[in-house]
């Protein structure tokens, strides 16, 4: 699976973004994305993640109720909706994907086998 996250800019503090992670190769698999974000100098951090299915999903604290992950598996695309951002969210976001069997959304970068490049988000006045 290759992946491709696009739909990163420069925006002010209260903005929203829609990112897009599109999948290419072997897409008849189901797979698990979930969306990571790595700030200058910091560790990869879980953001949320959705399941084939997309009937479930799972958000960190500190995007839970500003940020929506969803999927449309026609498009090959999964979106990470960003609501009320502020610069704490500013980063390199990355989409990956979990080709495992595992039933659960996986939070550790280490469980993902696919990764797209990343686009950049920059929340600044």
């Amino acid at each position: 699976v290759q992946l491709q996250a696009s739909g990163g800019g420069l925006v002010q503090p209260g903005s929203s973004l829609r990112l897009s992670c599109a999948a290419s190769g072997r897409t008849d698999s189901a797979y698990k994305v979930g969306w990571f974000r790595q700030a200058p100098g910091k560790e990869r951090l879980f953001v949320a993640a959705v399941t084939w299915t997309g009937d479930s999903t799972d958000y960190d604290d500190s995007v839970k109720g500003r940020f929506a992950i969803s999927r449309d598996n026609a498009r090959n695309t999964v979106y990470l909706q960003m609501n009320s951002l502020q610069p704490e969210d500013s980063a390199i976001y990355y989409c990956a994907a979990d080709i495992s069997s595992l039933s659960y959304l996986p939070r550790t970068p280490f469980k993902y086998d696919y990764w797209g490049q990343g686009t950049l988000v920059t929340v600044s006045s």
